[in-house]
């Protein structure tokens, strides 16, 4: 079943799936070691991977596992990032969220801005039941997103990856439809 990659807009962003056009920014942002530190993987250290990335994304739209959104800031076009909607379980109503910005993007309520959107999508649009999310237990600016969001941490995955060689743990985060409260201005508009 193949699952459409929408393309979402907020008062400050753009979410729209990957282009082709992406690989250089997409590579400057995972190859940065700074924005990867909690990451479990480590920093990109050759271009192909963005290829590679972007052509992971449309095969999980095309299986439909998923859609994974590059973010443009709408008043100058430029590329801060990507969220995404993974593991979609139609059977269970179910998905995990994820993001990940430039460090010049930190800060300044992007995360925020961009996983409501998609949240908005994942409840109204896919009639999801529950969306999880994991953090690094170190990343308290992603568990404020989180929590931000309406997202309750749900417990602790002791040492479940290595993040630059470290041994580290991961919060779980749930958000339950009956949960859900959308922002009451306009939110995601589908172009």
């Amino acid at each position: 079943m193949s699952l459409p990659s929408p393309t979402l807009h907020t008062a400050r962003l753009l979410l729209r799936p990957f282009t082709d056009a992406d690989a250089d920014h997409l590579f400057a942002l995972h190859s940065n070691a700074y924005v990867l530190r909690y990451w479990d993987s480590p920093p990109w250290g050759e271009r192909a991977r963005a290829q590679r990335f972007i052509a992971a994304c449309r095969q999980m739209a095309d299986e439909g596992t998923g859609a994974r959104l590059a973010m443009d800031r709408v008043s100058d076009g430029a590329f801060i990032g990507w969220c995404s909607l993974t593991r979609w379980n139609p059977d269970y109503r179910s998905a995990a969220l994820g993001y990940c910005l430039g460090d010049a993007a930190w800060g300044q309520g992007y995360a925020t801005e961009a996983a409501r959107s998609l949240l908005r999508w994942a409840f109204d649009t896919l009639d999801l039941n529950r969306v999880q999310a994991e953090a690094d237990t170190r990343n308290l600016a992603s568990a404020r997103v989180l929590e931000k969001l309406g997202f309750v941490r749900e417990g602790t995955l002791r040492e479940d990856c290595v993040v630059n060689g470290e041994v580290s743990d991961s919060w779980v985060f749930g958000l339950l439809r009956r949960e859900w409260r959308p922002p009451s201005e306009p939110g995601v508009a589908p172009l």
